[in-house]
């Protein structure tokens, strides 16, 4: 908006302008100034060179701000120009820009373009770092075929993170020329262990593979199957009760998502035969084992929570930053994390206690009043 103004309408939003105009304006408040010329004369504008001392805002000759919105909209002002933020050219003479986008800033050159990571703004990015971005793989390539249907299976990057797709999405063939459901290509989640760029057919086609069936529950049928789901991977039993006929379900959470692949028929019933874990009692086990935190003297892991990754040594917490990566987190950065996070507490950032509720002082009763004893009349003579 502020380079639109500024490339198309620079007298209205120069500095001098506004402030004559805010001396109009008070003059107009005063009585000094008639309202209706002057807002004539601004709108539009003072091409006879009528111009006053009262409406010494309004240059001579001013064709006013209705005929300058007029002119740039026949001008057709380019809306991809305006919203350029930054502008590089290249020793190839090549155009590089900035521009923000619906889901973050980005730069682009020619048809090429790559997202700003969230760690580095739009103002401290350089043509070095731009070029570099460009260069960095997109995400979205194909890794391989389904030796089954030889299908391609293709590696991305989504809205919700990455997945692998087999085969390729089709035309449109719904209503306003969507896809139908049924006709989209299946797609998968990576694990949180797995990578874009490490990311191999054979793995690929494991994730495609999902749910898996576990087996079956010999007390009632009930099939068992391991899945991933929004809030990490779990096995779900479902079964037709013998009494009422009803089609029933039962879930319960796995440590991690390679116990998906792994989880025995054994271990799933035992875990189904465990009670349910209310909301908020965490059963995951640790993502990734580290060595021993020098300060604590405990051992280290890594696991997912509520908000994410956390190193914790069993006492203090603390979330893993930008740029800590489940596989490469080494244990000194573990550490360094655990003392911030100590450090922080200490400073009196960590979470606050809640003050005990005080007990409301029983009201006082007032002293039940005594009722006047009644007076007894004098007895009359006979």
């Amino acid at each position: 908006v502020i380079n639109l103004l500024e490339e198309n309408f620079a007298d209205v939003v120069d500095y001098a302008f506004t402030a004559r105009m805010e001396d109009e304006l008070d003059g107009i408040a005063a009585g000094r100034v008639q309202r209706e010329p002057w807002l004539n004369r601004f709108w539009f504008g003072d091409e006879a060179g009528e111009q006053t001392a009262e409406l010494a805002d309004v240059s001579a000759g001013s064709p006013g701000l209705a005929a300058l919105v007029e002119r740039g909209k026949s001008e057709a002002i380019d809306p991809a120009e305006i919203n350029v933020v930054r502008r590089f050219i290249t020793e190839d003479g090549e155009e590089i820009v900035v521009k923000p986008g619906r889901y973050g800033p980005y730069v682009k050159r020619g048809e090429d373009s790559a997202s700003i990571p969230d760690d580095l703004t739009p103002d401290e990015l350089t043509l070095a770092k731009a070029l570099e971005l460009l260069a960095a793989p997109s995400g979205d390539h194909a890794i391989g075929e389904d030796p089954e249907t030889g299908l391609p299976i293709y590696a991305k990057a989504g809205r919700f993170g990455p997945y692998v797709q087999l085969g390729d999405m089709p035309e449109g063939t719904g209503k306003g020329g969507k896809v139908k459901a049924q006709d989209k290509p299946k797609t998968a989640s990576l694990f949180k262990t797995m990578t874009l760029d490490r990311i191999t057919v054979e793995e690929a086609l494991q994730l495609l593979s999902l749910p898996r069936e576990v087996g079956t529950d010999p007390s009632d049928g009930g099939v068992i199957v391991a899945q991933n789901g929004r809030y990490g991977p779990y096995i779900t039993k479902s079964w037709t009760d013998a009494e009422s006929g009803a089609e029933k379900t039962d879930t319960r959470s796995l440590e991690n998502e390679e116990q998906i692949f792994e989880v025995s028929l054994e271990k799933a019933l035992a875990l189904l035969a465990e009670p349910k874990r209310r909301q908020g009692q965490s059963s995951a086990g640790p993502l990734r084992e580290l060595g021993v935190d020098p300060i604590s003297q405990k051992q280290m892991v890594i696991k997912d929570g509520r908000f994410g990754l956390y190193v914790t040594d069993g006492d203090t917490n603390a979330s893993l930053r930008k740029g800590d990566e489940l596989t490469t987190i080494s244990d000194e950065r573990a550490s360094e994390l655990l003392q911030l996070r100590r450090d922080r507490i200490a400073e009196g950032g960590g979470p606050k206690k809640k003050a005990p509720a005080k007990k409301k002082a029983a009201a006082k009763k007032a002293p039940a009043r005594k009722k006047a004893a009644a007076k007894k009349e004098p007895a009359k003579n006979q």
